[in-house]
């Protein structure tokens, strides 16, 4: 896929607000040889989506070892929306909480005390952090209004097909 077509894909206005949800399940294939999925939060930033985790996740070695990655962001309404987006992901070890942490993690509800708190607990438990950054190589969008599964849209084709014989 061309990064025009990417771009095209992430720039419509459903794929923007899917871009500013809270949270993505990221896939990647585990150190013992399987697909593992997890959810996890997210934010992008214009270009690359960045997750943040600890220096001993257990993904992390995996990522090392494999870093290509696929992400899930959709809702919970039918019919839903979805965007799928495939890339590598680039891992950079930070002394201290970085500020997409604190980004992604400021959508929840909190009083002000409570973010006070919050932060404060997070400070003290991590002396550092992982920033995950994906680099998007492909992207889908399914809004089953304007498009579709790529198996549905085969299957209309050939519906299509058979109808004009």
């Amino acid at each position: 896929m061309q990064p025009t077509e990417i771009t095209e894909i992430l720039d419509r206005p459903i794929s923007q607000e899917l871009l500013a949800r809270d949270l993505t399940r990221l896939a990647y294939v585990a150190g013992d040889g399987t697909p593992h999925s997890i959810p996890i939060a997210f934010t992008w930033n214009g270009s690359e989506i960045v997750l943040c985790t600890t220096k001993n996740a257990p993904k992390l070695p995996a990522l090392r070892k494999n870093p290509m990655v696929a992400l899930t962001i959709d809702t919970e309404v039918h019919p839903p929306k979805i965007l799928l987006i495939r890339g590598r992901a680039e891992l950079d070890v930070v002394d201290g909480i970085p500020d997409e942490y604190v980004q992604m993690n400021g959508s929840y509800e909190m009083t002000p005390e409570q973010r006070i708190a919050w932060e404060a607990e997070v400070r003290s438990l991590y002396d550092g952090m992982v920033r995950i950054v994906v680099t998007p190589t492909w992207a889908k969008l399914i809004d089953f209004e304007t498009t579709l599964p790529t198996a549905i849209e085969e299957l209309m084709r050939q519906r299509a097909e058979r109808q004009h014989v």
